[in-house]
């Protein structure tokens, strides 16, 4: 015994068999659902953007921090740029401790990114140039590293000013 449902009548498309009941329903069932449906794209649209937020906030924060710890290594280092050119004491101003503060502060330059980047970088071939003559009668050594350090310090300033 078979029970027929009034509801469907199926038609011949050329071999397909096409409910078109089902269409009807679907259409309905769309409408129905329509504050499910959007309320879903709302969801999804809001997990998207939270997650894109939280990882922007996890780079600034990122950027600040490395930001921080270089403007206190550049003060260190310009103390001992200072301590090099005046004490010539090898306790205070030595370069080896020169040599570390400035690869370290272009390190945590690539961390942050251009301008401070670029500028870090500078800072190390200023001091490669210059480190050997500070201590001597000119001055030029000194305010070649003190301009650069100045500019470092400049970038990472302007570069935290800019985050959110």
């Amino acid at each position: 015994m078979e029970k027929q449902n009034s509801c469907r009548r199926p038609c011949d498309t050329g071999g397909v068999s096409v409910n078109i009941a089902s269409m009807a329903s679907f259409s309905d069932q769309l409408r129905r659902h329509s504050v499910a449906l959007i309320s879903l794209f709302i969801a999804l649209s809001g997990l998207a953007y939270n997650t894109w937020r939280n990882e922007q906030t996890e780079e600034n924060n990122n950027i600040r921090t490395a930001g921080i710890e270089m403007l206190l290594l550049l003060g260190e280092f310009d103390r001992t740029v200072f301590h090099l050119q005046y004490d010539q004491g090898l306790q205070l101003g030595n370069e080896r401790t020169g040599w570390s503060l400035v690869l370290t502060i272009r390190d945590l330059g690539t961390l942050i990114g251009d301008p401070a980047n670029s500028s870090s970088a500078e800072l190390l071939g200023t001091w490669e140039s210059n480190n050997g003559a500070l201590g001597e009668r000119s001055a030029t050594s000194f305010n070649n590293i003190s301009a650069a350090v100045d500019v470092v310090r400049e970038d990472v300033l302007d570069l935290m000013s800019m985050l959110d």
